[in-house]
């Protein structure tokens, strides 16, 4: 069949056009629907997180404070956050921080503290020494009567029956003062602040028990762990009413230290409901109390001792008839900071001082091993000071910054890395951090050391993002007069972004 090109032509054109027309229109309409739309913007999360931190610090009870925070990446070294992080505060307990690293560093993370039972003269008779017997401490942070109790019992394996001298009680390892630099007088009778002494027991305390009695207006049952003569007990007490606010509000229990003496005081109205209580009180004097202990130890196995228990030094030819050793310095490290044992920390700076520069064992030679290790990290160990171990001294002055550079050094350090970290309480599970955190991203995952004095709270440590990046920490307030709890709500905030925080890109229409 032929087809007329003309006539095709007159069929095909309009179409065409039609189709041609259709195009166009689809693409202006296109073009012009572009022109409303916006664009996607794609966030910075690293802006968005700092603006998140600075939303949580507008708190209005932080207006009259000072805050100093730095965090940082471990992972692609960005510092991702920072306010004040080079001005000086008071630590508080994150003073630990500095403790624990350096001990780890330059002790080893397997030293081990001794304690050791000598004697000046052998024996006269098969089952009696003759002589002296002498207790030296060496800064055992951990010595408890169970270990007094196997010092003991290794005299009696060795058949002693009898000991004619006197036990003298060896502090010599250390200088001869009790308190740290800085230390506050009113913070004195109380666990936090116990006496430091080489020769110590059981954190240089003891647990006061109290007990309702039967009936109303009958005195409360109190006792003392562990047993002791050390003490003297004297119970004011009353049991009273549960209603009875006025005897409720006057009850107290503390050692005498007005006129410092070991003298317990139990006063005041305890509730006929309430169940047994228990205070741990400081002694005076720690080097004779463990001595005292110890005395009341022999009496218990059976050695007839019948001698002074009293201060002394031991001869340099004195014979060690045992040595009781601690657990590693890692494990000593773990108690320090989980629980923020001031006494552990202070005991551990001063046998550092010890071990490394000399005895007597010192702070200033303990915080001369500290700086050795702060600038062996190349920090200036002019730009801040140190006054002790623990952190309860207000001569403490540091930046977050330095722990920054400390958090950095200890994550670096495989030798170190595993059991600086274990010693850390974690959010949510154990130590300080125990009931904090608990129902956030933080919880499990952050692990940090907590830090309180009057006006001043302080936290520091690692954690992990959403991404699982890994992350340090250091957050310092100070100069508030709101109670701190409120203050670690918003320190528990901030841990809590920095766990959420993701690297993934955000978007926003």
């Amino acid at each position: 069949m032929y087809f007329c090109p003309i006539l095709i032509k007159r069929i095909f054109w309009p179409i065409g056009s039609c189709l041609f027309g259709l195009v166009v229109l689809i693409f202006l309409n296109s073009c012009a629907s572009s022109k409303t739309l916006k664009p996607v913007a794609h966030i910075d999360p690293v802006s968005e997180f700092q603006k998140k931190i600075d939303g949580i610090l507008q708190d209005s009870i932080l207006y009259p404070t000072r805050t100093g925070i730095k965090i940082i990446s471990l992972d692609y070294g960005e510092t991702l956050y920072d306010r004040n992080s080079r001005l000086l505060f008071h630590p508080a307990s994150n003073m630990k921080l500095l403790t624990t690293a350096a001990a780890l560093k330059k002790m080893g993370v397997n030293f081990k503290f001794k304690t050791e039972l000598l004697t000046d003269s052998s024996r006269s008779l098969p089952a009696e020494i003759s002589g002296n017997l002498y207790l030296k401490g060496y800064g055992n942070p951990d010595l408890t009567t169970d270990d007094l109790r196997k010092i003991v019992k290794s005299l009696k394996d060795r058949g002693v029956r009898r000991i004619s001298g006197d036990l003298v009680c060896d502090d010599s390892y250390f200088d001869e003062l009790f308190l740290g630099a800085g230390w506050m007088w009113d913070d004195v009778n109380c666990w936090e602040c116990a006496a430091i002494s080489p020769l110590s027991v059981n954190d240089n305390c003891l647990e006061v028990i109290v007990k309702p009695a039967s009936k109303i207006g009958e005195k409360p049952i109190v006792s003392v762990n562990p047993p002791t003569g050390y003490v003297l007990l004297e119970n004011q007490s009353t049991t009273v009413d549960s209603l009875d606010t006025l005897e409720l509000d006057q009850f107290k229990v503390e050692r005498e230290w007005i006129h410092p003496a070991n003298i317990i005081l139990v006063q005041g109205g305890v509730s006929i409901i309430d169940p047994p209580d228990t205070f741990s009180i400081e002694v005076i004097d720690p080097t004779l109390y463990t001595g005292t202990l110890f005395a009341e130890l022999l009496a218990e196995a059976g050695i007839e001792f019948s001698g002074k228990v009293k201060p002394g030094t031991a001869p340099t030819d004195a014979e060690i008839l045992f040595t009781d050793w601690s657990a590693p310095l890692s494990l000593v490290v773990y108690n320090t900071n989980k629980v923020s044992d001031n006494l552990s920390a202070e005991l551990i700076l001063k046998s550092m001082g010890a071990e490394k520069k000399g005895p007597p064992g010192t702070a200033p030679k303990g915080i001369a091993v500290i700086n050795q290790y702060l600038s062996e990290i190349g920090l200036d160990t002019s730009a801040y000071h140190l006054a002790d171990g623990s952190g309860v001294s207000r001569y403490n002055l540091i930046t977050p910054d330095l722990l920054i550079e400390l958090l950095k050094d200890m994550h670096q350090d495989f030798k170190v890395q595993a059991e600086f970290k274990a010693s850390l309480p974690i959010a949510g599970v154990d130590g300080t951090l125990k009931k904090r955190m608990q129902d956030s991203t933080a919880n499990e995952k952050l692990r940090a050391k907590t830090g309180s004095l009057s006006d001043v709270s302080s936290l520091s440590g690692y954690t992990a993002t959403a991404d699982g990046e890994n992350i340090a920490f250091s957050i310092i307030m100070e100069h508030f007069i709101v109670p701190s709890s409120k203050i670690r709500k918003i320190q528990n905030q901030i841990g809590e972004a920095i766990s959420n925080f993701g690297r993934q890109p955000l978007k926003r229409k």
